[in-house]
């Protein structure tokens, strides 16, 4: 069966359909059998993955978008055809992402380094406690410079939650890449940007115990 990874974040614009698509592609190009599902009803990554149909340089994955009760039968099916499954999940907390965080083997919660951020995510940790779930937080769009990063970093461990090594920058790379239906380590695999992406998926099987 697959390792199933539930990207989930209350707060809207953290970065999560991105995080999402950075993952799974990355992975894929690594020679992994990917599925991502989009379980968000903003369907942005429905609409990374239709721009995804003309990219040559596109790593082969499995896209699915299901909703409702049609995501546990879909999660069921695909985790028995692929190694990793990454859910991109809905910004709050309504039955889908339930559903979704529920499933997951890990949920994968992306942060900026930003008090906002820090404060919504309660109601994810909330919710993946409650399902007795795994929980990983990742910092994304990391600026260059600032002691924002720190100070966020250091509340975390404080609170003895579980932050990744990597992290991902505040780079166009990434923005310009899920564009144009890629990931970064597709688009663009000599920048830093990938090296972030090549990170983050080896700190992810790394816990998969791949």
């Amino acid at each position: 069966m697959a390792f199933v990874v539930a990207v989930a974040q209350r707060k809207g614009g953290a970065g999560k359909s991105t995080v999402a698509a950075t993952l799974a592609t990355t992975l894929a190009l690594a020679g992994r059998r990917v599925a991502l599902l989009d379980t968000d009803p903003q369907r942005t990554l429905s609409h990374w993955h239709q721009a995804r149909q003309d990219q040559s340089a596109a790593a082969a994955l499995h896209f699915e978008a299901p909703s409702g009760w049609r995501i546990p039968a879909t999660l069921g099916r695909v985790a028995a055809e692929n190694e990793v499954v990454v859910l991109d999940t809905p910004p709050h907390a309504d039955t889908d992402s339930r559903i979704a965080i529920r499933a997951a083997d890990l949920v994968l919660v992306p942060l900026q380094p930003s008090p906002a951020d820090l404060w919504a995510m309660e109601a994810t940790l909330e919710q993946a406690a409650a399902e007795r779930r795994p929980v990983a937080l990742l910092l994304n769009r990391v600026p260059p410079s600032g002691r924002l990063r720190e100070e966020i970093a250091a509340e975390l461990a404080r609170r003895k939650l579980p932050l990744l090594e990597p992290t991902l920058g505040n780079r166009t790379a990434f923005a310009t890449a899920f564009g144009q239906g890629l990931g970064v380590a597709e688009a663009a695999p000599r920048g830093t940007a990938a090296a972030e992406a090549r990170a983050l998926a080896q700190a992810i099987e790394n816990l998969a115990g791949k």
